[in-house]
């Protein structure tokens, strides 16, 4: 239970964070036809979890519950693509570019198609 807690307190300030920044970014840029805002925070989002999955690897530091806090809760909130970029760095790390190179291709390919599915169930698919 206490990490169920850990993980919507961090979601919830990681959801903010993105809201702000997203919305920061996109006022600095209204008329920019590429999605500028959700591109900054997966980027951030990124750095963020590589520098903090990195120091843990390192130093063994952080305890369980603030490893949920911070990577389940608030990177998880911010951007999933944090996570999507982790799992994809440790495959190609361990060797597993086959592997990591599937995931790519299948996450963006089936993610795409089921959100196309959605909008074609809805009545509102199409081009």
């Amino acid at each position: 239970m206490k990490q169920l807690v850990l993980v919507a307190l961090g979601g919830g300030l990681g959801s903010v964070g993105r809201y702000l920044m997203a919305g920061w970014v996109l006022h600095r840029a209204p008329n920019l036809a590429f999605p500028l805002g959700t591109f900054a925070v997966n980027v951030l989002g990124c750095f963020g979890v590589g520098l903090l999955g990195g120091l843990v690897v390192k130093y063994d530091m952080l305890s369980p519950d603030a490893r949920v806090f911070l990577f389940t809760g608030i990177a998880g909130g911010f951007t999933t693509f944090s996570a999507f970029g982790l799992e994809t760095f440790y495959l190609i790390r361990r060797g597993e570019v086959g592997t990591a190179a599937a995931y790519i291709a299948l996450s963006v390919a089936v993610g795409l198609l089921m959100l196309a599915l959605g909008f074609v169930m809805t009545g509102k698919g199409g081009a």
